[in-house]
């Protein structure tokens, strides 16, 4: 089966165009093929599949073989992708996910392919993000790692921890503390189905400094919804204006929260899309079925 790595700001999958077969199971594929010593290596895998009322399907699953509902650098990469192989140079175009339909923007430069994501609105309501409680997460105190930090909790179709830090240290930890520090986060109770946890750091009112673990995939160089979820959060708290730059540790990433006009209310996610490298993935007739089967 063919494959593609490619990666937004260093948050790197695997794709696979899946219009005429599939992997029978893509879960256990994508734990095999995300392993960086024994496979391809990367953040998970995410299939083009055939869309009834979209361009294009997007079907994604994280490093451990968990679902993941949306991922805001793998949709620029897929877009880019369908557009160049399977979408007759479409652009913008449509693409299904497990949390809605998404129109995504090109802008083709030489060999440099940028996209624009309307990620639609941010989910602020408790139970429908999900967390443990029936109002929004604003600047709340949660009991956590041994001791209170107060998070936003904001979905962008996916849910996310967002806590706001003053100094630099925490991008300075080192990996083994940061993945203790995640976990505790990811598994804590208060997160029904688990949490993405962003630690930001505002540097200005139109640049914010942003560290992610993902759930099912651990530390990653940079998380598309996590950078929403981030600037929809320092816009709640009085840290930022609606239109910011976020740096992560793979990239920037140019993300707006409109207030009015087209798209009020919309977040909109700019940056690369960038393809690493191709190959062929070897699977037996027998982990291969009809993609419509």
């Amino acid at each position: 089966m063919p494959f593609v790595k490619m990666h937004g700001c260093g948050n790197d999958y695997i794709y696979v165009i899946a219009d005429r077969i599939r992997p029978v199971d893509p879960a256990g594929l994508a734990r095999r093929i995300s392993d960086r010593r024994f496979g391809i290596g990367g953040d998970g895998l995410i299939m083009l599949c055939p869309a009834i009322d979209a361009d294009v399907r997007m079907e994604m699953y994280n490093a451990d073989g968990s679902r993941g509902e949306m991922c805001g650098n793998g949709i620029r990469c897929l877009a880019r992708l369908y557009y160049e192989t399977a979408g007759r140079h479409k652009n913008p175009l449509t693409v299904v996910t497990d949390c809605g339909i998404k129109t995504v923007a090109l802008t083709v430069s030489g060999g440099a392919v940028t996209a624009t994501v309307d990620m639609g609105e941010p989910i602020l309501a408790g139970r429908d993000i999900p967390v443990d409680y029936d109002g929004p997460v604003i600047d709340f105190p949660l009991q956590a790692a041994g001791r209170i930090e107060r998070i936003t909790a904001v979905s962008m179709g996916n849910p996310h921890c967002v806590m706001f830090v003053t100094a630099g240290h925490i991008f300075s930890l080192d990996d083994r503390e940061f993945a203790r520090l995640g976990r505790e986060f990811e598994h804590h109770p208060f997160f029904p189905r688990r949490v993405n946890t962003e630690f930001v750091q505002p540097l200005a009112s139109d640049h914010l400094k942003m560290r992610v673990w993902e759930r099912g995939s651990g530390e990653t160089l940079a998380c598309g919804t996590g950078a929403c979820a981030s600037l929809v959060a320092a816009v709640l708290t009085g840290r930022a204006d609606r239109k910011a730059v976020v740096e992560l540790r793979g990239g920037k990433l140019q993300i707006e929260w409109r207030k009015s006009g087209n798209g009020a209310n919309h977040v909109f996610m700019t940056g690369e899309a960038v393809e690493v490298f191709r190959g062929e993935i070897e699977l037996s007739d027998s982990e291969l079925t009809s993609a419509n089967a």
